[in-house]
């Protein structure tokens, strides 16, 4: 069903030429917590993995997106919601 999905919204590859696996959702939501400024010890116990694994692995990706004072400070959704389009447009 998910590479049915995928190929009926041409999105198989992804913009490196990779092909998108279930497993490349997960990558996707962690990142996109991150820079709506999730708590990142949260986002470890939800995905079952480690923070040093999310640091290393996932947080590299958006360094240059993240505000580092943002950084595991819960916010409500709407400034979230906000930024994450800031951070999308670059204005």
């Amino acid at each position: 069903m998910f590479n049915t999905i995928l190929d009926e919204e041409k999105l198989k590859a992804d913009r490196d030429g990779q092909a998108r696996t279930a497993y490349s959702l997960r990558h996707t939501y962690i990142c996109l917590r991150l820079m709506e400024g999730a708590d990142i010890y949260q986002i470890a116990k939800n995905c079952r993995t480690s923070v040093e694994m999310i640091e290393k692995f996932y947080a590299s990706h958006i360094k240059t997106r993240l505000d580092a004072a943002a950084i595991n400070i819960m916010r409500k959704k709407k400034v979230a919601k906000v930024v994450a389009k800031e951070l999308r447009t670059g204005t």
